[in-house]
């Protein structure tokens, strides 16, 4: 299965009532595309990406390679076709300061990476928001914004953190055309991302 025809941008909004770091994704229309789920207390990175919010059938797992993910990579799997798509990896050390991630194909070849834009947004997320009061708004007016490149150096897409309470919403645009399978490869990738990257901070 592929994610094909979708009407961008889409929209990722956490559900802040759950325990679990769940979100919906929705189309320019208000179209459900899918619905994430993280699985809690494990170990090692697991998430299932479902229909819709009923979870009556699973679509997608994304899984960690290892237990610690500062150098860990994540599978992404087609759980209607038994198909794997490739892999999201982080960048190591170079993701302290500025996040950066490679998107990996089937074969393990680089197709895609995905940088934050500015790693200063981020630097003074951390520091405001661990000032009393004023570090709950945050998420109002410090927002990081990243980008996904081809190989061949073209801007595919561009994901931004919205203004929001809590951090709840990202939005995911797309700036060129690109092939339905390589479309859901960036799209699984940036679902983990904004997992691993909202976690952080």
């Amino acid at each position: 299965m592929v994610l094909k025809n979708l009407n961008y941008p889409l929209d990722f909004k956490f559900k802040i009532s759950t325990l679990a770091s769940d979100f919906n994704i929705t189309d320019k229309n208000g179209s459900y595309v899918a619905y994430v789920r993280q699985k809690m207390f494990k170990l090692k990175e697991d998430v299932v990406v479902f229909n819709d919010e009923s979870k009556s059938k699973e679509l997608f797992r994304i899984k960690a390679n290892q237990w610690i993910d500062f150098n860990s990579s994540y599978s992404l799997s087609d759980l209607t076709d038994n198909k794997n798509y490739g892999r999201l990896a982080r960048k190591g050390m170079r993701s302290l300061w500025k996040s950066t991630y490679d998107i990996l194909d089937s074969n393990d070849q680089p197709k895609f990476t995905v940088a934050e834009d500015n790693a200063w947004t981020k630097f003074f997320d951390g520091m405001v928001s661990e000032i009393p009061i004023i570090g709950m708004f945050t998420g109002y007016f410090l927002n990081p914004a990243y980008t996904v490149r081809g190989i061949d150096g073209k801007e595919y897409f561009k994901l931004k953190k919205m203004p929001s309470f809590f951090g709840r919403r990202f939005q995911l645009d797309r700036m060129i055309d690109i092939n339905d399978e390589d479309e859901s490869l960036v799209i699984l990738s940036l679902l983990m991302m904004v997992l691993l990257e909202r976690a952080r901070g």
